[in-house]
């Protein structure tokens, strides 16, 4: 029967794995007191944590959570890391210290409900920080926008030149058809009778 300090031990670590966005199981073994304080000074810029954990303790806490699913790999001595905010960040870090200490052993990760391998973690260390990924989105997204505006604006400029065509089209129509019904009006000769007039007796 669980005692009352280990009932509060698992309760405690179930209240810390929650909301975790990623999770990775380690193995200490080789590691000195001084070592792991340092990983955890590391680990606290990016907002991650380090806690060294019992197996059996840490699989009642992991039961019925998102991260049940490390549960099975609980073997050995276990450090378990934990972050609430950005994965690619906390494997920088883990990478990192890794790669100055050696002796600490990746064994498996959990990203945002995904398991990942120690070279899935790896792959994520190499990514760009999260501020130059949202850069490129941004960029990303703006790229079409820009590119309507532009199309938009040549659209408009044709519309306003065809305009601009058919208007003078009409004046020059205009002006074509006042002269030929210009032309057609016949002269009349200064002092001709006009058809049709009334001839004044001689005397």
């Amino acid at each position: 029967m669980p005692t009352q300090a280990k009932t509060e031990s698992v309760e405690t670590l179930r209240a810390r794995l929650a909301g975790v966005k990623a999770a990775v199981l380690t193995e200490y073994r080789g590691l000195s007191v001084h070592q792991l304080s340092d990983l955890r000074r590391q680990l606290k810029p990016v907002l991650g944590e380090y806690r060294v954990v019992k197996n059996r303790l840490a699989r009642l806490a992991l039961r019925d959570s998102p991260l049940d699913c490390l549960g099975p790999h609980l073997k050995g001595p276990t450090g378990l890391v934990l972050a609430r905010r950005d994965p690619v960040a906390l494997a920088k870090a883990l990478a990192a210290f890794v790669k100055s200490n050696p002796a600490l052993q990746i064994k498996l990760g959990y990203v945002e409900g995904q398991l990942v391998q120690p070279g899935e973690l790896r792959a994520l260390a190499d990514l760009p920080p999260r501020e130059v990924l949202l850069g490129h989105l941004v960029g990303g997204l703006q790229a079409p926008i820009a590119q309507l505006v532009h199309t938009l604006e040549g659209v408009l400029r044709g519309l306003v030149f065809a305009l601009d065509q058919v208007r003078a089209k009409k004046e020059a129509t205009a002006s074509s058809r006042d002269g030929v019904r210009a032309q057609a009006l016949p002269a009349q000769p200064m002092g001709e009778a006009s058809e049709g007039a009334v001839e004044a007796p001689s005397e």
